[in-house]
């Protein structure tokens, strides 16, 4: 048995949600160590361009809209947009994306509590089908902050000097360009947009991610069962192609530190209103989200696989929930 106490006072939803953008913190303190200062130009312009449609929403819906603007949900989502966007993207593209997000994917499902889809990745999914080519363009090292403060409210964009790949996208572009020749090792010798283990620059991205992770399940707001899972999941789908055919396949570590594999572990997929539940259910859940991240990496058109794998799987949370429930104590039927 646990120790006590074995009664614990409610969380507030502020409390949460604060507590969830100061694990973000590190993440976007590498991030813009690394790529610069336009993911903090971003950042603002999703919180702003959120918290004014949340509280047209609210006012729309006739709810007061001062409580519900304080509890720190709609500036999560911004901050999530914010950090799957490319920080360069031009800014109306956030701020399509972020209204899209509070107004469409929270707001016309009832507001918080309600939506059966992640916000956040609603908004992302949505601008990328829309505006694939901006969407697929990030700084190229050492572009200054004018420049990208420039590129994103409307410089001339001159790709060549100023846009890199990710990893995933060159990764996935040198291997179909060249399907009959390249291989895994060749791509990622020929291209800097490959570091020590996936992206340049990615692994460390990946390493504040896990740390604001770690601390969300040391303040138990989220289980393991999820990141878990969902790791699991995307690396063990990984595995048996990679050991077959190393050469044209990307290693499980490739994935696991590549785009955002642990951002969506430990802050999109663990959702607790889009995501699946029971204890079961979340492992089926984050596994199913893993196992169709792989997919779309690997054979898709898109580099990363984590926006619509979440969508994916928030449509199967119904049914997920409704099979893996527990059965009630002192019933042997399951019911």
């Amino acid at each position: 048995m646990n120790n006590s106490p074995y009664i614990l006072a409610p969380a507030s939803v502020t409390a949460v949600m604060l507590k969830v953008l100061a694990a973000l913190l590190p993440g976007i303190a590498v991030y813009v160590w690394i790529f610069g200062p336009g993911l903090l130009v971003q950042i603002v312009l999703a919180t702003l361009t959120a918290l004014a449609a949340e509280a047209a929403m609210l006012a729309a819906r006739g709810r007061a809209p001062g409580r519900f603007l304080a509890d720190g949900s709609a500036i999560v989502t911004a901050w999530l947009i914010a950090l799957t966007f490319p920080p360069i993207v031009p800014w109306w593209i956030t701020v399509g994306g972020t209204a899209f997000a509070i107004v469409v994917a929270k707001h016309l499902y009832g507001g918080l509590g309600q939506n059966p889809f992640n916000p956040a990745m609603a908004g992302y999914a949505v601008m990328i089908v829309a505006f694939p080519a901006l969407m697929s363009q990030w700084p190229a090292e050492g572009l200054t902050a004018a420049t990208q403060i420039g590129l994103i409210f409307g410089a001339e964009r001159a790709l060549d000097a100023i846009t890199a790949a990710t990893a995933l996208d060159a990764l996935r572009t040198g291997l179909h360009e060249n399907a009959a020749t390249a291989t895994v090792a060749g791509v990622m010798g020929a291209s800097p947009a490959f570091g020590h283990i996936a992206g340049h620059g990615w692994e460390w991205i990946a390493a504040a991610y896990l740390a604001g992770g770690l601390y969300l399940l040391q303040q138990r707001l989220i289980t393991w069962h999820i990141p878990l899972a969902l790791l699991a999941g995307l690396a063990l789908t990984a595995l048996p192609f990679w050991l077959a055919d190393p050469a044209h396949y990307a290693s499980p570590l490739f994935h696991l530190c590549g785009g955002a594999s642990l951002l969506g572990a430990f802050f999109i997929a663990t959702d607790p209103v889009s995501g699946a539940t029971t204890p079961r259910g979340k492992l089926i859940y984050a596994a199913g989200i893993g196992l169709i991240t792989w997919f779309i990496r690997t054979f898709g058109a898109y580099p990363d696989g984590i926006a619509f794998a979440t969508l994916l799987m928030n449509i199967c949370v119904p049914f997920i929930d409704m099979k893996t429930q527990p059965p009630v104590f002192g019933r042997k039927d399951g019911r």
